[in-house]
């Protein structure tokens, strides 16, 4: 089991304050559960076995291949402290108790969020995606709601492909990068990671750093700007470095060849030149 404690301490507050914006928090009841199942108990009574079936509210700490959560419904942790919410507002949410400490931030009304045979986790709002781990490829995989916090897909060798921690390829445009959290390349072998310092560092198979920022600000975070400027801030929101691009809408992506690039649609804008 991949833990949080592998990939540092829990998320800043500025996350969990980040996907409770503009939201109504959904804290699951029974009711809610994607699905009953039925309970079997066998007692020997004098050489006679009897069988009592109960029946109760038994939510599933897994999302299998196939399987989707409409609006209301959730998968909960084994221990019972950790629920993934599809909200009626299109956002999926890890909560603790009425905590949210995750989200897709995906508002899009009458969202869903599915478990693709093909290994992606997907919000879908009608017939658009809108959010996606970026696993596809690992076909079979499915999504386990964690004791330790922690959210993780786990292919069919039971090797973990994501976990919340994880943004594989694409920082979207209004969102933040914030310690422990870490931009991938789909390959799994370059990542750009704020470290809990401040700085912003691109790192080669999980150890070799190839390209800072070279900021220093305990605390810090980073951000893909609405207006396409990556920037990173101190935590008193001062600005360290940016990219100084100005396309509004671009994004951030973590290439297979260690390169770091601001996109506009296609049209690459900025690069670290780090690509091999």
């Amino acid at each position: 089991m991949i833990s949080i404690k592998s990939v540092g301490s829990r998320l800043l507050g500025t996350l969990v304050a980040g996907a409770a914006a503009g939201t109504t928090l959904l804290v699951p009841s029974a009711a809610q559960a994607a699905g009953t199942a039925a309970t079997t108990a066998t007692a020997t009574t004098a050489g006679t076995a009897t069988t009592a079936v109960t029946r109760a509210a038994a939510v599933s700490d897994v999302l299998l291949p196939g399987q989707y959560l409409k609006p209301g419904q959730y998968r909960r942790s084994k221990n019972g402290s950790y629920a993934l919410v599809m909200q009626a507002d299109g956002n999926a949410v890890l909560i603790k108790g009425r905590t949210p400490i995750w989200a897709t931030m995906t508002n899009r009304k009458a969202s869903t969020l599915i478990m693709q045979r093909d290994g992606n986790l997907v919000v879908i709002s009608g017939r658009t995606p809108v959010w996606a781990s970026g696993t596809n490829g690992s076909n079979g995989a499915h999504l386990e709601v964690q004791n330790d916090s922690n959210l993780v897909i786990y292919n069919t060798r039971h090797k973990a492909a994501w976990s919340r921690y994880m943004i594989m390829v694409t920082l979207g445009s209004g969102r933040n990068l914030t310690w422990p959290n870490a931009l991938y390349s789909h390959n799994r072998i370059y990542r750009l990671q704020l470290q809990s310092d401040g700085n912003a560092v691109i790192v080669k198979n999980g150890r070799t750093p190839i390209w800072s920022t070279k900021t220093i600000s305990k605390g810090g975070y980073a951000t893909m700007q609405t207006d396409g400027n990556f920037v990173v801030y101190s935590a008193a929101k001062r600005p360290l470095w940016a990219t100084k691009t100005v396309r509004h809408g671009a994004v951030l992506q973590m290439q297979d060849d260690g390169n770091l690039v601001v996109v506009y649609g296609r049209t690459p804008i900025w690069a670290s030149n780090t690509g091999r």
